[in-house]
């Protein structure tokens, strides 16, 4: 009897079933193959013999002193790092500080600008009130009128005085150029040569700066 060409020999196909069926070792297995690989090599490394003719406890301390230096090296790296990041901070620092400061002189200087812009409007208001009180006669200062406009002038220059504003003082003192303003010069038997014999205008001051000077008449 001939055999069939096509005939597969007994056993072939479960062969084949049982390899297909063979599970591939896992990626995680073999990752984990190579970590302990690696681990038994820097083990190995570590528990390397001295070489023949060198003393072991010489030969451990050489060892160690290299696994020291690099790990001195690595410190030294993170301090270099972190010097660098306190640089850093510092230098911000200093660079808000400064901006700080700059803006409260800018704002010191705004307000001080104001300031002196207000007082300037309020200084006429000041010389009307002098003006008018100065032309009430004797016989009519007790009048109620009259005491309640002196005592708003005299609140009036309390409360520019508080914020620092000063009359200056020129009637009977040498000539200031700084101070005063001459306008007129006069002949004074009272008076020596150069002293302001007249104070035309009031001049004020506010916190030792000169708001107006005093419009006054010198002595020839």
């Amino acid at each position: 009897m001939e055999i069939e060409k096509d005939q597969e020999a007994p056993g072939t196909e479960d062969r084949a079933e049982e390899c297909a069926e063979a599970p591939e070792p896992e990626k995680g297995q073999q990752a984990g193959e190579a970590g302990q690989e690696e681990t038994a090599d820097e083990a190995g490394e570590e528990s390397e013999a001295a070489p023949e003719g060198v003393d072991p406890k010489t030969w451990a301390e050489k060892r160690a002193a290299r696994k020291q230096a690099k790990l001195d090296k690595k410190a030294q790296g993170y301090k270099d790092q972190i010097e660098q990041l306190e640089d850093k901070v510092k230098r911000q620092l200093a660079e808000f500080e400064n901006f700080r400061n700059r803006t409260e002189k800018e704002k010191h200087a705004m307000f001080e600008t104001g300031a002196r812009s207000v007082i300037e409007k309020m200084l006429p208001v000041v010389d009307n009130f002098e003006r008018g009180l100065a032309t009430v006669p004797e016989d009519r200062k007790e009048d109620p009128f009259v005491d309640g406009m002196n005592r708003i002038y005299k609140q009036l220059m309390t409360e520019l005085e508080n914020i620092g504003v000063k009359p200056i003082q020129a009637l009977g003192q040498e000539f200031d150029p700084n101070l005063h303003n001459a306008v007129m010069q006069v002949e004074s038997e009272e008076y020596e040569s150069g002293t302001v014999a007249q104070e035309l205008q009031k001049g004020y001051t506010y916190r030792d700066s000169v708001v107006r000077h005093s419009m006054v008449a010198v002595v020839v």
